[in-house]
């Protein structure tokens, strides 16, 4: 059964910091890039971050640049998102996406809020 889990969201002042990871399990994590999206109250899904499968290239949307890095680690199945200099604007679900090929899997996204 292919399962992807988000954790780490929650509640952090602006300026603060979160650790995103996303558990894999069910398929060849290895093989799939790795992606990050984001949905904001009232807004579309927004494309955050890209990683390569072996973990070599990584993407970034430009509202997030120098704040956020993406990271994986194949032998623990695992997709992390470290988030420094939180903002109001980043506010918002944030699931883990894998891709290869045709397939595509989703996890069920993880809650995070930053507000004083």
């Amino acid at each position: 059964q292919v399962q992807l889990v988000e954790s780490g969201g929650g509640l952090v002042q602006p300026g603060g910091s979160l650790r995103l990871s996303c558990a894999a399990s069910g398929f060849t994590f290895s093989r799939y890039s790795m992606y990050w999206l984001r949905q904001a109250p009232g807004k579309g899904l927004e494309w955050v971050s890209r990683i390569s499968t072996g973990g070599g290239r990584t993407y970034y949307v430009a509202s997030v640049k120098g704040r956020i890095t993406i990271s994986r680690d194949n032998a623990k199945n695992t997709l992390y998102l470290q988030m420094n200099s939180l903002k109001s604007e980043d506010t918002a679900v944030y699931y883990c996406n894998a891709v290869y090929g045709g397939l595509a899997y989703w996890g069920q996204g993880t809650q995070v809020t930053v507000s004083s």
